[in-house]
This record gives structure tokens, C-alpha cells and sequence, in this order.
């Protein structure tokens, strides 16, 4: 028995029975963890793994509304949607996204690095998220990728609505334009539905009109291979489109004004005098629209954003401006309603005023002999508002100019409208904690010095002037349509104030202003038409002071020439339509803005007698037809 235990230590039977003790013992821990990772992936993370595979195989593909149309007064067509393509990445299905990328750059023809930055810049983005890499691509490109499916995992087309801007520039400031979403943005409105990638309104109607105009997306969730291919949809929720916006704006008027700026920078308002309803802001020099709508490119943005001439700035409301002569509208309103001048009242103007230790120049060398206030107005003689300026003292000037709505944003519906500046002795003190001087009424009495306004609000003012009295807030949208037809929303006019004047005040400013385009001498004569009868007044802005003697225009640099205006309403004798045109380094107002306006009078009256013969025509036809 001895012999038989000796043997079986020698054997290293008790060693095997450890050894198998521990094997059991690391088994069994190994189970247990795989049955613990088991229960972890199945019961914590199982919703998790169950997104991934499900997105693997089945996808949401989100389709935009298409946004609303946009049309002007006459029922044209401004804005529309047209198809389009763009090219979607979705990085998980492929292996190497890196290399499914420089594949796709080569067959595109494309910058392989331009490419890459975008999947980079988008790296954090959710799994299964598309990625944008191309907008609104090219016939060839289509072709391309269709030609190349199977080589290009992930990769895949997505048909959507593009934004169409049917006259390019025309009317780029009024109508905006459209941006993908930034990430400011997306956390502001992500509640709202947007999301990355999407489309909005940045600037102009497309931005104030947003909520309208955008429509509501719809969807489809379909079935995908290995390759991210679509196999079948599963289901479908369809796409609801915008709502249809009408405008104030006229599309042959808008056409008119902004060919006659070609080239130029400038703006031409033109308001109806009888609500306020805007019919044309053109501004030059423009951008088109489209180039946003199909993505616009960092280089052709940089050009927009670095050219001195400023094509993204809307002159109408953004720029400020000297209104020059056209303030002598003002003045005369002013002196007459506080008795501070006699109408028929004349002065000797010798071609300057003589202010303290100053004299200040007439346009005129020379002068322009006894004037009476018709005739200052008519042949703009500065020296004789020179002399009104210190009389009305500049408190009651501003009064006035603030009644005509200077100084203060009308309130339209657009983006970053500027209000101008209509200086006090309050407004001095506060801006530069200095008292006002006396001398500095004399530059305000012929709108310089400190006083700016913008094209829209003298645009404003010409059409008060011309309905007695009454100041519209200037607006752009007639009504809101749903797709169906039904008037969702409708605008008309609203009256900021009511300016109490005397008959006979009117009665002379109007007669005034019609001499200085009709009558001999007048500074507007270069609108005079065989059409209508127009009323108006010139206007010079200096850019910059002249201390020495007179200067011609074309002898000085050109962002050193006078800025040009012209104000105006017409027909005299049944007011309807208030035009502003103002020419940046223009020169003269009457040679270089009078004109335009005309232009736009004149394509008015044309399009008025075309509405009148059609509504005959069909007149004709119903009487024949009973």
C-alpha cells in the first residue's frame, strides 16, 4: 500500500487535479464574461446596436419642400424651384471613406483636397448622417457617378428642389438669397426641424419670409445594400411646398430702373404715393442670386465681400447719403409753416453768404440775382437757404425733416435698414458733448454737414409730399398663398402719420417742384416728358469739401465727384408714383439722375395704357359674345 501512494506522487496526481481546478475556474470566468458582454450588448446597448444595423440596411432619406414661388404686382413670375442633384457621401458605407473619396475626385475631375476638407470639416457628425459633397452638380458629373456606382461605396445621388432667380441681379437685394444652415443656426432651429445641410434664407425676402417660403419636408425610408444602394422604399410621407408670395414690386419697372443703372452705382426707389406699396428698389452694382442657390464658391464669395464698389450692400436702405438740394424741400415746407419766410419775399443773391468769419458758396458763380422762394427752388439757388437756415434755427429744421420720416427707418420688411441722421442740439450734445453752432445750420439748411438720409426715406418723403400730407410705411408684400389658391396672409397699406399743412403751402411747393422739370430755368429739365407731366427736384451731395474756388466734376478722382439725386412724383395734376434715384459720383443731379427717373415714369405710364387695352379687349369680347 505504501509502495502504491509512493506511486502516485511520483505520478503528480494531485498536481493534475490543480491544474484542472484552475482550468474549470478560468472557463467558468470566461463564460461568465461572455455571458456578462452578452447581456450588456442585448440588454444596455441593444437599442443602440439595433439603430446601427437597421441604419445599415435601412435608411431615412429626408426630401426638402420645395419652396414657395414668388410673383410681382402684375402676377410675373420672380422666383421659382427647378430640379437638381446633389452628390451625397455617407462614410460608414464604405470601408476606406479616404479612398472612395480620391477615387470619386479623379472620375469627377475634381481637386482631391477640396473633397477631403469637407469629410474632415464633418467628421463629428452622427453615424449614418449624409454629407453633402456637391451641390447642384453638373450634367457630366451625374453621369460620372452613375457610370461608377460600383466603385464608389457610399456614394450616391439625391434629386431636390434647386432656387431659381429668373432675372439673375435684378432684383437680388428685394429677393435675398439662400445658405446652407450654419451651426448657429442649427441650434437655434434644430426644434423647427431643420438639420444640417439644409437650405435657408439669408438674406433679403428669402430670410424675412422664411417660415412661409420654406415648406415642409417629407421623406422616404427605403431599403439599402452593402453598397448604400437603394433596393425599395418601405414607406413615404410626402413633401408639402411652400406658400406662394405676391409682391408690390413691379417686374417691367424694376427691369426699366435697373438697366438705366447699368454701370453705375446708384439706386432708383419708386413708391406709390397713394399706400406706400414699394414698386421698384433697384441697386447697382448687384450679385446674382443663383450663384447661392447652387453654392457659391469661397473664391467668388471673397470677391463679393472684398470689391470696394460693395455688390451686397442695398443702397435703398443701406446707404447714407448727403441728400443735398432735395433737403430744400424741407426747408420751404418749414419756413412756410412757421412764418418764417414770405413766399413772394425776395433776396439779392450775389453767389454766396456771408456767415460770421465764413462765406459759403452758391452752385452758381455769380448767383442768381432777386429770388423769390419759387425761384430758389426752381433753379436750387443755395444762397437763398443759406439765409432760411439760421432764420428756422436747426431744432425746427429737424422737426420737420423728422415729420417727413428723415433720420428714422421706414420700418420695410428687409434686412439691416440704416436710418440716417437728422442732427439737433440734442443730438450734437449727446454724439459729441459739444453745443450746436449757428454756423453749422447755414450746411444744414442746404443738406450737408451732418444730415444723411437713405434713397427710400427721400423716396418716402417725395410721395407724402405729393399726397398731402400723408407718410406710408413703405411695405413689399401684397399676400401670402397657400398652395391651393386660398389668401393665407394679406398687406396694405399703413399710415405712420398724418403731417398737417397748409393749402397754401402745398400749393406752392407743388407748383415749385413741377417749374423745375416744366418750367424755364428749372435744374430737372432733363425729365421733362411728352408723356406725363413730372414733378421734381435735383439734388448735389458733396463727397468731400471744396475750400478753393469751383470745381468741375470730371477734373476731380471719381470717389471724390458729388453724388447725384433726383426726386420726383408724376403725373402733377393726379399723383401716383414717387421716384428717388441717387447716383454715387454721379455729379449733378439734373445730368446724371433726372434722366433715369424718367425712364421709369415714362415705362409706367406704358404699362398702365397696356392694362388699360387689354381690360378693352376683353371688354370688346364679352360685349360681342352677348
Amino acid at each position: 500500500m505504501a509502495a502504491l501512494t509512493e506511486i502516485n506522487k511520483q505520478d503528480g496526481a494531485p498536481e493534475l487535479r490543480r491544474r484542472a481546478r484552475l482550468l474549470y475556474l478560468l472557463l467558468a470566468v470566461a463564460f461568465l464574461g461572455l455571458i456578462s458582454r452578452l447581456v450588456f450588448l442585448q440588454l444596455v446597448q441593444g437599442e443602440r446596436y439595433t439603430f446601427l444595423s437597421e441604419n445599415n440596411r435601412i435608411r431615412i432619406k429626408r426630401v426638402p419642400g420645395t419652396r414657395g414661388m414668388i410673383f410681382d404686382r402684375q402676377g410675373q413670375l420672380l422666383v421659382d424651384s427647378r430640379p437638381s442633384f446633389d452628390l451625397i457621401f455617407v462614410p460608414e458605407d464604405s470601408e476606406s471613406p479616404e479612398a472612395t473619396l480620391r477615387l470619386l475626385a479623379r472620375y469627377l475631375r475634381r481637386d482631391e483636397g477640396e473633397i477631403l476638407k469637407t469629410f474632415e470639416e464633418n467628421k463629428s457628425r452622427a453615424a449614418f448622417d449624409e454629407l453633402v459633397i456637391g451641390r447642384d452638380i453638373e450634367w457630366s458629373e451625374i453621369v460620372a457617378v452613375e457610370a461608377h456606382q460600383l466603385d464608389l461605396p457610399g456614394v450616391s445621388l439625391r434629386a431636390r428642389p434647386r432656387r431659381s432667380y429668373v432675372d439673375g441681379p435684378m432684383a437680388a437685394h428685394v429677393l435675398g438669397y439662400l445658405g446652407e444652415i450654419n451651426q448657429k443656426q442649427l441650434k437655434i432651429l434644430k426644434e423647427q426641424g431643420y438639420v444640417i445641410g439644409d437650405e435657408i434664407g439669408q438674406y433679403g425676402l428669402e430670410r424675412r419670409w422664411e417660415e412661409l417660403l420654406r415648406g415642409q419636408s417629407g421623406g422616404q425610408q427605403v431599403e439599402v445594400d452593402a453598397l448604400g444602394r437603394r433596393v425599395r422604399v418601405l414607406h413615404e410621407v410626402t413633401d408639402v411646398p411652400g406658400y406662394t408670395v405676391h409682391l408690390t414690386l413691379d417686374r417691367q419697372l424694376q427691369e426699366t430702373a435697373y438697366e438705366a443703372l447699368k454701370g453705375k452705382q446708384g439706386t432708383i426707389v419708386a413708391l406709390d404715393v397713394r399706400n406706400g406699396a414699394i414698386l421698384v428698389l433697384a441697386s447697382t452694382p448687384a450679385f446674382d442670386p443663383n450663384a447661392f442657390a447652387r453654392g457659391i464658391k469661397s473664391e467668388e464669395w471673397s470677391g463679393l465681400i472684398k470689391d470696394q464698389l460693395r455688390p451686397l450692400s442695398n443702397r435703398a436702405i443701406q446707404g447714407q447719403y448727403p441728400p443735398g438740394s432735395t433737403f430744400k424741400i424741407i426747408m420751404s415746407i418749414a419756413g412756410l409753416e412757421e412764418g418764417v419766410i414770405q413766399p413772394e419775399s425776395s433776396i439779392q443773391d450775389p453767389g454766396f453768404y456771408t456767415f460770421g468769419n465764413r462765406s459759403f458758396r452758391d452752385w452758381k458763380k455769380g448767383g442768381h440775382g432777386t429770388v423769390n422762394l419759387h425761384k430758389a427752388i426752381v433753379e436750387s439757388c443755395d444762397t437763398y437757404f443759406y439765409q432760411l437756415g439760421p432764420k428756422l434755427g436747426v431744432d425746427r429744421i429737424a422737426k420737420w425733416a423728422r415729420a417727413f420720416g428723415l433720420g428714422e427707418k421706414t420700418g420695410v420688411v428687409l434686412d439691416d435698414e440704416k436710418g440716417g441722421t437728422i442732427p439737433d442740439t440734442e443730438w450734437k450734445r449727446k454724439r459729441f458733448r459739444q453745443p450746436w453752432f449757428p454756423g453749422e445750420t447755414v450746411s444744414v439748411a442746404i443738406g450737408q454737414g451732418y444730415v444723411t438720409v437713405t434713397p427710400l426715406q427721400l423716396a418716402n418723403m417725395m410721395a407724402a409730399v405729393a399726397n398731402g400730407g400723408k407718410l406710408y410705411r413703405p411695405y413689399l408684400v401684397n399676400k401670402v398663398e397657400s398652395v391651393d389658391g386660398a389668401t393665407v396672409r394679406e398687406y396694405g397699406p399703413e399710415l405712420i402719420r398724418s403731417i398737417e399743412l397748409k393749402p397754401d403751402t402745398l400749393k406752392r411747393v407743388h407748383e415749385a417742384l413741377a417749374d423745375v422739370v416744366n418750367g424755364a430755368g428749372g435744374t430737372g429739365g432733363a425729365a421733362r416728358s411728352q408723356l406725363l407731366t413730372i414733378a421734381g427736384k435735383t439734388g448735389t451731395a458733396q463727397v468731400v469739401e471744396m475750400k478753393g474756388g469751383y470745381v468741375k466734376t470730371e477734373q476731380l478722382t471719381y470717389f471724390n465727384r458729388d453724388h447725384a439725386w433726383f426726386v420726383s412724383y408724376a403725373p402733377v395734376d393726379n399723383p401716383q408714383i414717387a421716384i428717388a434715384v441717387l447716383v454715387e459720383h454721379g455729379g449733378h443731379g439734373g445730368d446724371a439722375a433726372a434722366p433715369m427717373a424718367k425712364k421709369v415714369f415714362e415705362k409706367f405710364i406704358e404699362i398702365q395704357k397696356q392694362s388699360t387695352d387689354k381690360q378693352q379687349v376683353r371688354v370688346d369680347g364679352e360685349s360681342r359674345a352677348n
